[in-house]
C-alpha cells in the first residue's frame, strides 16, 4: 500500500507549543469504501485558532485528542471516487487536517473551480479568513463612511481584508503590524490610512496621533498590549468584534486585568459595544460573502499576500511561527503539487 503521512499532537502543550508536542506518523494510504472518495492535500491551512485546539479547555469546538490528527481546513484533490457526487480529478475544499491523504463521505466537500482563482484561496481570502474578515466587520462592526477602523495583525490574512473592505466602505483604516516592512506593505500596497508597529514602545502615543477623532471600530485579534493601548481612544458607541486574542493563546493562568472595572465603566458610560464571534455565526452569509470579495479581488480592490512553506513536514514549525508573528500573510502549507 502506498504510505501516507500525517502530523498528531503528541502532548498537550503548556504555555507555547514546542516540537515534542507533535509526531510526524506514515500511514497506509486507505482505499474508499461504498460512498467514499479519497482526498490528496494539496494546501493546507494554519490559523492560530488552532492553538485552542490543542487544550482541553471549554471552548465553542471538541479539542483535537491526544494522538489525533491536527484539525485544519485544506485543499484537496479527489484521487479516487466510490461517491456520485465527487469525480476522480476534482478539486475540493475540505477538512482533512495535518495529513497527505483522507477518506470522506462527501458531507462537507465544496467544490473549487481553479478557473476562478488559485486554488489556494480558499483557504485564504475568498475562504475562511475572508469571511471572518468580512462577516467580522460588516455584520458587528457596521462601518460608516468617514469613522476611523483599527485592526491589529494588519498584515495577517484576517485583518489585511478587514482593512481593505474599511476603505472599500469610505472608512479610514488605521492597522498595527510587527515591524517595518509588514507596515509598510499594509499602508503602501494595502492602501491603509496609516500602519503603526506594535512593538514601538510609544505604541499609545503614535496611535493617538494616527486617530485624531478616536476610534470607531476596532477589530480585535491580538489583545494585550494592543488592545491596551486602543481602549482608551474609543468613541462613543465604538463596535469591537473580538476575533482573537493572540497575545493570550498561550498564557498559563487566567486572571482580570487590573483595569477590569474602568473597562466595564467605559462599556457602560460609553456605551461601547464588544461582541466575541465565530465566522461559521455568519454561515447564512456565505453566498453575500464570495459574491462582493470575489469581485473585489477581480477588479484589485482587495489584494493579499500569501506565506508559504513546503512539505507537511515543515507544518509544526509553521504553526508556532505564525503564533510568534513570523508569519507575512496567510500562513500555507503546500502539501502536494495542484495534480497528482
Amino acid at each position: 500500500m502506498p504510505q501516507g503521512k500525517r502530523i498528531v499532537l503528541a502532548s498537550r502543550p503548556v504555555g507555547e507549543p514546542k516540537p515534542s508536542d507533535f509526531r510526524l506518523e506514515e500511514y497506509a494510504v486507505p482505499e474508499p469504501g461504498a460512498g467514499q472518495v479519497l482526498l490528496r492535500t494539496i494546501w493546507l491551512s494554519l490559523d492560530p485558532y488552532m492553538r485552542g485546539r490543542m487544550s482541553d479547555g471549554p471552548s465553542y469546538a471538541q479539542p483535537v485528542p491526544v494522538g489525533g490528527v491536527m484539525e485544519a481546513g485544506t485543499v484537496s484533490e479527489v484521487v479516487a471516487s466510490n461517491n456520485p457526487g465527487f469525480a476522480k480529478g476534482d478539486i475540493v475544499l475540505s477538512r482533512a487536517g495535518w495529513q497527505t491523504h483522507a477518506l470522506s463521505d462527501g458531507k462537507g466537500l465544496s467544490k473549487i473551480d481553479p478557473k476562478l482563482a488559485p486554488i489556494s484561496t480558499a483557504i485564504g481570502v475568498l475562504g475562511m479568513p475572508g469571511m471572518t474578515a468580512y462577516t467580522g466587520l460588516l455584520d458587528i462592526g457596521k462601518p460608516q463612511a468617514g469613522e476611523t477602523v483599527v485592526v491589529a495583525a494588519a498584515s495577517g490574512a484576517v485583518g489585511s481584508a478587514v482593512g481593505q473592505i474599511a476603505r472599500i466602505k469610505g472608512a479610514r483604516a488605521v492597522g498595527i503590524a510587527g515591524g517595518k516592512d509588514k507596515c509598510d506593505f499594509v499602508k503602501n500596497e494595502l492602501g491603509f490610512d496609516d500602519c503603526l508597529d506594535h512593538r514601538d514602545p510609544d505604541l499609545a502615543a503614535k496611535l493617538k496621533e494616527a486617530c485624531p477623532k478616536g476610534i470607531d471600530v476596532y477589530f480585535e485579534n491580538v489583545g494585550g498590549a494592543v488592545f491596551d493601548a486602543v481602549f482608551p481612544l474609543l468613541n462613543p458607541f465604538a463596535r469591537v468584534p473580538v476575533c482573537g486574542l493572540i497575545a493570550h493563546y498561550n498564557d498559563t493562568e487566567s486572571k482580570p486585568p487590573k483595569w477590569a472595572g474602568a473597562m466595564m465603566r467605559a462599556i457602560l458610560t460609553k456605551r461601547l459595544t464588544f461582541r466575541g464571534f465565530i465566522v461559521s455565526d455568519f454561515a447564512a452569509r456565505h453566498g453575500d460573502f464570495l459574491r462582493d470579495m470575489s469581485q473585489w479581488v477581480r477588479e484589485g480592490k482587495v489584494k493579499y499576500k500569501e506565506f508559504v512553506t513546503d512539505g507537511l513536514e515543515s507544518a509544526p514549525e509553521a504553526f508556532m511561527g505564525l503564533l510568534k508573528g513570523a508569519n507575512f500573510g496567510k500562513q500555507l502549507v503546500r502539501v502536494g503539487p495542484d495534480r497528482a
